[in-house]
């Protein structure tokens, strides 16, 4: 006998796991804290969060206790201990993707003497799980793992952008534009250009540094998980020009990687 629709709706909500809230919080603590902040007090904690300073005291205490964050007491600031290290290397030698992709990045970077590079989203940035430097010219780039770069500007934002769906798509570029106080309306116009392009053509364009092309394709596994792919260089070559180099190696390494992926499922 199939159980009334409420009561149905009673078993889900019960058994749907509920966010602990408090938990939340102190992630977004842990959040805050990028390369050029890196000692942080309860005031900034308090502005970059959003929390009341009542609340980054006590939480930031707790991530003490725990180990994450260490605490300053002649500046009165916070910083980040090093157990958090420790998270991100055992993400990245645990990811069976990055053990995938990697050496295939690395094999592309030394043929076409470019950079390339892998990220994923978070919230509205992109985060890169690698990046392999390999530029034509002498001063390289300094873009590691773990660092962050906006997803309205980028050729790897633009991407994941064109990979999700148009509802969610549609959310977050919102979110994107409250974040924007100049400048949205023209940035909102290259996104849809480069998602109605990327239906076309596979693959996204931005040049949002001086003389730095870069080119993206998403990579989707079997669960959905969306990454991201890109190649770069510096260059005064057109964007044109450097997608007609580029496009068909970024896209058959794509190709590559998402092959063998496959075959571990």
């Amino acid at each position: 006998m199939t159980p009334p629709a409420s009561t149905s709706a009673r078993r889900k909500n019960h058994e749907e796991p509920t966010l602990n809230r408090s938990l939340e919080r102190g992630v977004d603590i842990l959040r805050a804290f990028r390369p050029g902040a890196d000692l942080l007090g309860n005031g900034e904690l308090a502005e970059r969060t959003g929390l009341s300073r009542a609340t980054v005291s006590r939480l930031a205490q707790t991530l003490v206790q725990c180990g994450l964050l260490e605490h300053d007491g002649a500046r009165r600031a916070y910083r980040l201990a090093a157990p958090v290290l420790s998270f991100a290397h055992a993400m990245r030698s645990g990811s069976p993707i990055l053990q995938i992709a990697a050496p295939l990045m690395r094999t592309a970077a030394e043929k076409l003497r470019v950079n390339v590079g892998l990220a994923v989203a978070d919230r509205e940035e992109m985060v890169y799980l690698e990046s392999i430097r390999y530029n034509r010219k002498v001063s390289l780039r300094s873009v590691v793992a773990g660092q962050r770069v906006p997803i309205e500007l980028t050729s790897l934002g633009r991407a994941y952008l064109c990979a999700i769906s148009e509802a969610q798509r549609r959310e977050l570029m919102t979110k994107l534009g409250q974040q924007r106080l100049s400048g949205w309306k023209a940035i909102r116009e290259d996104i849809l250009t480069a998602v109605q392009l990327f239906g076309k053509n596979g693959y996204c364009t931005a040049s949002w540094q001086p003389e730095v092309v870069a080119i993206a394709t998403p990579i989707v596994t079997p669960s959905g998980a969306i990454y991201v792919l890109n190649m770069s260089v510096t260059t005064q070559q057109s964007a044109l020009e450097m997608e007609a180099e580029l496009s068909a190696p970024l896209k058959a390494l794509a190709e590559k990687i998402t092959e063998a992926v496959r075959r571990l499922d």
